[in-house]
């Protein structure tokens, strides 16, 4: 059983996934299990409803090659060690990695997006200057491959968040002096929270893709699939 926990208008949901069910000819492809987390503005739920751009393109790509499929919405880890694992087929939307690219690959980009860094108002920082790390008390959602970043370039990390509001929250009451952050992610977070989007100083870090990574035991079962969801996914993309 997943459970979800209650944040800003997101209602408690106990859910074994949600299944999307589409129709299908009687040889039907075996269905697809892909896992994701709740993550505004790129897959969501709320009210029982999944929603969100990045879940919208997946989802389309699906349809278009008219492969069945179930989404299970559950905790970002969770999400990663059952794929990893061969519980589940896949996990969206993420960025890449050493440690994902072992047991995972990544289809073209479902999402590029800015991550910045969002520092706090009277933080006087060179984020270009090497020493800023150690000067410095930084932020990101826990876990993550942001997380794992700062760690392993010896930022000094000192909280773990485990949402983008949570990180928000120690961002804005100064427990934390710098965010690594996608920026729409932020953005949503500032609104639900009325914090003025031009609040915190913003420094560009990079630019970074963000996909679905399918299980290489799951691809290996099905050489073909990748590349044709790539295709399908490119189409959705444009339209």
């Amino acid at each position: 059983m997943i459970r979800l926990r209650r944040r800003q208008g997101l209602p408690l949901a106990a859910l074994s996934g949600l299944l999307l069910m589409l129709s299908f000819p009687a040889q039907a492809l075996e269905r697809l299990k892909l896992a994701t987390q709740h993550w505004p503005p790129y897959q969501t739920l709320e009210e029982g409803k999944m929603s969100g751009v990045a879940l919208e393109r997946v989802q389309c790509s699906l349809r278009r090659m008219g492969q069945p499929y179930e989404l299970h919405m559950m905790r970002w880890d969770k999400a990663q060690l059952l794929v990893e694992t061969g519980e589940m087929d896949g996990f969206f939307s993420g960025s890449s990695n050493a440690a994902r690219g072992r047991y995972a690959q990544a289809s073209v980009p479902v999402i590029s997006e800015a991550l910045s860094w969002f520092v706090a108002p009277g933080v006087k920082l060179d984020m270009d200057d090497e020493s800023a790390r150690y000067q410095a008390r930084y932020g990101a959602k826990f876990n993550t491959s942001k997380w794992l970043y700062l760690k392993k370039n010896g930022y000094n990390v000192v909280k773990k968040p485990r949402d983008a509001d949570a990180l928000l929250q120690m961002l804005w009451q100064g427990d934390v002096d710098v965010a690594l952050e996608y920026e729409l992610v932020l953005e949503h977070s500032m609104h639900t929270l009325g914090i003025p989007t031009d609040y915190f100083r913003r420094v560009p870090f990079r630019r970074q893709d963000l996909s679905v990574h399918f299980g290489k035991t799951f691809l290996t079962q099905n050489p073909n699939f990748l590349s044709t969801f790539n295709r399908a996914l490119e189409r959705c993309k444009k339209s």
